[in-house]
């Protein structure tokens, strides 16, 4: 590369570090005068990358938006960090449908990598393993999900054609007030014009989405995050099910999260309660750590037979308020696992 060509895409650099250059900066960056600098800037539109000339007191250059993405020129670190970067999102399913577009991203990168990097690169994702196994997952189309993202941050209505879990298809118009990646999926949660409930739909779903004219106001409330999990706590399910459990809200949580279960503060123990601890009043057992307390949990949940080890494993006074089917369940547990205690 010759020299001249090399300070072309310094310059190019240095626009990409954001902001605006002046003329006297970049000629001293790259060690030539101001009207070479000008003839950089010359080349760089003629090659159709948005340099924009601005004036003033403390005008300059500075990169501007354009019909495609400029070359981008990225350090060693830079580089390593976008490719691994798409391994994260590749692994936990955050990808668009187009998921070629992430291995094609990837392909470019690496081909340009310094071979000292390229091999500390391998090196590198040899020896990374992961706690888990990735599994199979439905990616937004990138069309849905940028149309949906500026609708977000305009406050503008969206209508969307969507199809739920069952594969029954509406079209509504929602206003957007968040997205949100959760266990491998994206989401977005707002509101529904037409009924003013709050809805959550997953974004692969969505078979077309379009902004509208207008704009609204998000009301007070939690974040988007929050106001996923929350729904899916609370989401409609076959069982209804309550528990009272003397623990630390961390220990409930470590074995049902808040996209599970909704945790709230009871009352002092009960008669009833402190029958379920079944130890002395005051005793280290009965109390437990620190921050142990009686909380009420509520959840929903399609099927029952999965809590009674849960409560087990939670190994803390419980007592079941409801549903009756929930008792027998707990009790057939206790006597497999005690008849199990006798066996030599």
């Amino acid at each position: 590369m010759s020299r001249p060509a090399g300070r072309v895409l310094a310059l190019l650099e240095l626009l990409q570090s954001g902001g605006t250059r002046t003329v006297a900066e970049l000629a001293d960056r790259l060690g030539v005068d101001g009207r070479t600098v000008r003839r950089y800037v010359d080349q760089l539109t003629d090659l159709d990358v948005p340099v924009e000339s601005v004036r003033g007191r403390y005008g300059g250059y500075r990169l501007g938006p354009g019909y495609r993405l400029p070359p981008l020129m990225f350090s060693d670190e830079e580089a390593v960090a976008v490719l691994l970067g798409l391994l994260a999102g590749r692994r936990a399913g955050l990808m668009t449908a187009q998921d070629t577009a992430g291995e094609t991203a990837a392909a470019k990168i690496r081909r340009v990598l310094p071979k000292h990097v390229a091999r500390r690169l391998d090196t590198l994702l040899e020896s990374l393993a992961f706690t888990d196994r990735p599994g199979p997952f439905a990616a937004p189309d990138a069309g849905i999900l940028l149309t949906v993202a500026d609708a977000v941050r305009h406050r503008r209505p969206v209508s969307i054609r969507y199809a739920d879990r069952d594969g029954r298809r509406s079209e509504r118009t929602l206003h957007a007030y968040g997205i949100v990646a959760h266990a491998g999926h994206w989401y977005v949660t707002g509101a529904d014009a037409g009924t003013g409930e709050e809805r959550t739909f997953r974004l692969d779903r969505i078979a077309d989405a379009r902004t509208l004219p207008g704009s609204f106001e998000e009301p007070a409330g939690p974040p988007p995050a929050q106001r996923v999990v929350s729904g899916f706590a609370t989401a409609a399910y076959r069982h209804e099910v309550t528990l009272r459990i003397h623990a630390t809200p961390d220990r409930i949580r470590t074995h049902l999260p808040a996209t599970v279960a909704t945790l709230t503060e009871h009352p002092p123990a009960t008669a009833e309660d402190r029958r379920a601890e079944d130890r002395p009043p005051g005793s280290p057992a009965a109390e437990g750590p620190p921050g142990t307390r009686w909380l009420r949990v509520e959840l929903r949940v399609e099927r029952l037979d999965w809590l009674p080890p849960v409560l087990a494993a939670l190994d803390r006074p419980f007592v079941i308020e409801r549903p009756e089917a929930l008792r027998p369940l707990v009790t057939a547990l206790a006597d497999r696992l005690a008849s199990n205690a006798q066996h030599r």
